[in-house]
């Protein structure tokens, strides 16, 4: 069953839209820990490593993929990427990951996708335990407590994770990945007040702490200096549900998160000290309303009133506070025109506080020629508002070569009195340019095939095309007499992704089930790719140095996207509890840096190395109530410090499970 593709519960068979469903087994016996780990062995997903590990979905970043937990979004980016490493999936029951744009249920930030991670609901009944331990000194442990007294439910669950760090540099004194520990507590509570009403919340605390150390030259020796970075985030979830009959059901939501952030360096002798603070709150209120006016159609209204703010003293000061108010409605209706063919339609419109209002319509419809074989198309608008850093950053980076970095709404004014400070050298074409910044927007089309066998063959193909208009980038504004660049934010871009996705996965016998998958994803910056198609762009051949027109079989597409990856992944079931897995991921080159100085991906030497990653698993069960497994991550020892910084190379762990 899966709720997020149409906010309402639908079997896997009878969804219009392409999605991802990982099970409880499956998160498991892969022995990942954190969420990046489980999605990076998934098809068309790629972890992207910068500012924490990003997710990439259909060749949109991860400032386009929407991320919830239990149904409420998560916040806390730092340049647009959500951190999945803060989220351990040891309580997790599943994760629905719904591709291509789905902002006609969900908004802004789901111009790409949605992933929802569900974690374990009040209602059962168990206790479990778990200890893990792995190299670099990572040790993993948790608790899971779920009872039902009455009409009252209660769940609780706790994580704690920690790692002394690794460095890919020999003998270096800052590490690749600095010494963290990282702990999470979840209480649910519902209780049936009557045959129709219930009610219940869900709280949440999730804290990180990391150490820093930085080296930095000054008068001719090095100077390390010592800190750290801490992150504090809670979430608040009640809500009330009334059953009004078998027809009608409503459910009243509330939420309220925050996230906090600080990370204090003191960079002795050199350039000062550094003090970075955070704090962001979002408060939601929702209505849903599910209606069924006939056994063939399903009716979903909505409507909500979202509050955000945020205070940094990358935003000027922690004194001032940015806040944006967001009211919206949607509507969906699904129609079964009869026992072959499925329409849904639906509709978003958010009235931003700070920007235009966005409508954002979907169309989808399903065509089943017989009880195996299914044909899906989707066509939707995704939209993606600017945020608080786009608009109001105010940030100079004075121990990386003391750029700076300002937001739409700050950069004239900060331009002004630094000239009027003498502090500029000049002003770049661009800062004529700055103007207010208008939301992204893209169209989106997916078209599927699915042959779905339960006992044999399993197979689906969906080909894509994401069209994105006003795409936000960045660009140099002025410089400073130091050297220092200043850049700030535009509406420019013209951009497309698109490709195909093949799945697979065949079961033979009972005990084995084998999978794979390829993705193929084409991007390019349309402006890009019209210029070249007037001779227009220029590069320079590696070995001769000598400057030939580009053509569009050497152009590269938007950096960071591998043109093709795949995976291949066999996982053994025996009937008395035992279980083994090898899960073989390939992920092609792609494109990193400029260094002919055109400003795009087109030499062999800007391209990041292919590479393969075998992780493998084992376990057994114990008695009844205890579960032994172990396993090595990146089995072939594979590392890039350069492009892959968070990847340590080969991972060994022993893990074990209490179940009473």
């Amino acid at each position: 069953m899966v709720v997020t593709a149409t906010r309402t519960p639908r079997t896997m068979g009878n969804l219009a839209i392409p999605v991802l469903l990982i099970n409880s087994k499956t998160l498991y016996q892969s022995g990942s820990l954190r969420l990046n780990d489980i999605l990076s062995e998934q098809t068309a997903l790629m972890i992207t490593d910068n500012f924490g590990k990003g997710i990439q979905m259909q060749g949109l970043s991860s400032e386009y993929t929407l991320v919830l937990l239990d149904g409420e979004p998560l916040i806390g980016r730092t340049g647009g990427v959500l951190d999945l490493s803060r989220i351990t999936i040891r309580n997790i029951r599943k994760v629905e990951i719904i591709k291509g744009p789905s902002s006609s249920l969900y908004g802004s930030e789901a111009m790409g996708g949605v992933i929802n991670i569900i974690t374990d609901g009040a209602g059962q009944h168990k206790t479990d335990a778990s200890i893990r331990y792995g190299r670099f000194g990572s040790i993993d442990g948790a608790i899971n407590y779920a009872r039902k007294y009455k009409k009252t439910d209660i769940q609780l669950a706790s994580n704690y994770n920690r790692s002394e760090g690794y460095s890919l540099k020999p003998f270096a004194v800052q590490k690749t990945v600095e010494p963290f520990w990282k702990a999470a507590h979840q209480l649910n509570i519902n209780h049936l007040i009557s045959e129709r009403w219930k009610a219940g919340a869900g709280l949440r605390f999730n804290n990180t702490h990391i150490d820093n150390s930085i080296s930095v030259q000054n008068l001719g020796s090095t100077i390390t200096s010592k800190g750290f970075e801490k992150n504090q985030e809670y979430n608040i979830t009640p809500f009330i549900q009334y059953q009004v009959d078998k027809k009608i059901k409503s459910v009243l939501r509330g939420y309220i998160t925050g996230f906090h952030a600080s990370q204090q360096l003191d960079v002795k002798d050199a350039y000062g000290s550094y003090n970075d603070k955070f704090s962001q709150l979002f408060a939601r209120v929702e209505q849903q309303t599910d209606i069924h006016p006939t056994e063939q159609s399903t009716l979903t209204l909505g409507a909500g009133l979202i509050k955000e703010q945020v205070s940094s003293n990358r935003y000027d000061s922690l004194s001032t506070l940015r806040n944006n108010q967001i009211a919206y409605l949607f509507a969906q209706h699904e129609y079964a025109v009869n026992e072959q063919l499925t329409i849904i339609g639906g509709v978003r419109f958010d009235a931003n506080k700070a920007y235009a209002s966005v409508l954002s319509p979907k169309f989808s419809f399903q065509y089943k020629l017989n009880r195996c074989l299914n044909f899906n198309a989707s066509y939707g608008r995704g939209f993606k508002a600017p945020d608080f850093r786009q608009l109001y950053l105010n940030f100079t980076n004075l121990a990386a070569g003391a750029y700076s970095v300002f937001g739409t709404e700050v950069a004239t004014a900060e331009i002004n009195r630094m000239s009027a400070a003498m502090m500029l050298e000049q002003t770049t074409d661009m800062f004529s340019k700055l103007s207010v910044l208008k939301p992204e927007t893209s169209g989106g089309l997916n078209l599927g095939v699915q042959y779905l066998h339960p006992q044999k063959l399993q197979f689906n193909l969906n080909l894509f095309r994401n069209d994105l208009s006003n795409m936000i980038v960045t660009d140099v504004i002025a410089f400073k007499k130091n050297g220092g660049q200043i850049y700030s934010y535009f509406n420019l871009k013209r951009a497309l992704t698109q490709g195909a996705e093949i799945n697979l996965s065949k079961q033979f016998i009972n005990a084995l089930n084998i999978q794979a998958g390829y993705q193929y994803l084409y991007t390019a910056d349309k402006d890009v790719v019209d210029a070249i198609k007037d001779g227009k762009v220029f590069q320079r051949n590696q070995s001769n140095n000598l400057v030939s027109r580009m053509g569009l079989n050497e152009y590269g597409g938007l950096p960071y996207r591998s043109r093709h990856s795949g995976n291949i992944k066999f996982y053994y079931q025996h009937v008395k509890g035992f279980f083994a897995t090898s899960r073989l991921m390939y992920r092609g080159r792609w494109g990193t840096m400029d260094l002919d100085g055109n400003g795009l991906i087109n030499r062999a030497d800007e391209f990041a190395k292919g590479h393969l990653q075998l992780n493998c698993s084992a376990g057994i069960q114990i008695k009844q109530q205890i579960k032994l497994m172990a396993g090595v991550d990146n089995v072939l020892n594979y590392k890039d410090l350069i492009n892959l910084p968070g990847n340590p190379g080969r991972v060994g762990y022993i893990d074990l499970q209490f179940n009473f």
